[in-house]
């Protein structure tokens, strides 16, 4: 039976506006370092067409967009991964594990509970599910050499999000509200962190639309210069060129 314990509200409080900035300042960096051509290489110029995207703006702004936004989700969990692991270490000593797929480390009422934490409930398919299923087998081989009669929990944390069957067998799935209970014994916790997290928001935000609207005119120029015929018009066999073809590509074999 776990023991329940309290924590400082008003501490997670502090870290959470202390270490907001870090987010952002990467969301900035991360703009930074985009680059048109490289992007344009892993997105679909055929989509570009087919959705009659006929300015260099609208392409540039879509395929921006879309990198960043699914890179913001990375960041974002990353920042809350380590949001998660200063709960559990001012509440429970817990820690970084140092094992492979293993975010979380931290003992309770005798028990070790292993936690890979993860964004949301739809985070990975079958076969990342099954990694991760082998990683809490192998995480308990691990810890076992060395503290053999071990009880050892594994839990799956997702920061947001639920799933309203948490026991997976070998495994429990912890997420939204439960997770965050799980590692705070605060009900409550998972809507008390909404707020400082706004903390020099439009501040943050506002220096990020600046970087933002700098890169598109940017990205926007580079574009018309590299893939617009001299009436303006996109050259489409010009892009999917660039996005797809080889330099010496062999004929397919048909046997």
């Amino acid at each position: 039976m776990r023991v329940m314990k309290t924590i400082d509200m008003k501490e997670i409080a502090r870290y959470v506006e202390a270490r907001i900035g870090e987010f952002h300042d990467k969301r900035i960096k991360s703009l930074d370092r985009l680059k048109l051509k490289k992007v344009l290489k892993r997105k679909n110029p055929y989509l570009f067409r087919a959705k009659n995207m006929l300015t260099s703006e609208q392409i540039v702004r879509g395929l921006v967009d879309a990198h960043l936004s699914s890179n913001e989700e990375t960041l974002f969990g990353d920042w809350l991964e380590g949001l998660a692991i200063f709960i559990s270490q001012q509440l429970h000593g817990g820690y970084k594990s140092g094992i492979r797929g293993i975010d979380l480390e931290f003992d309770d009422a005798g028990t070790r509970y292993i936690v890979a934490i993860k964004s949301g409930p739809n985070w990975g398919n079958s076969s990342q599910i099954a990694k991760m299923r082998s990683d809490f087998v192998t995480a308990k081989k691990t810890l076992r050499t060395s503290h053999s009669k071990l009880n050892i929990v594994a839990v799956n944390g997702c920061c947001y999000g639920r799933d309203n069957n948490p026991d997976k067998g070998d495994y429990f799935k912890y997420c939204g509200q439960r997770f965050w209970q799980f590692i705070s014994n605060e009900r409550d916790l998972y809507t008390e962190i909404i707020e400082p997290l706004g903390h020099r928001a439009k501040e943050k935000n506002d220096a990020y639309e600046e970087s933002h609207t700098q890169r598109i005119n940017l990205f926007t120029l580079d574009f018309i210069h590299s893939f617009c015929k001299e009436n303006g018009a996109i050259d489409w066999e010009k892009l999917v060129r660039f996005n797809a073809s080889e330099k010496s590509a062999p004929r397919p074999s048909l046997s």
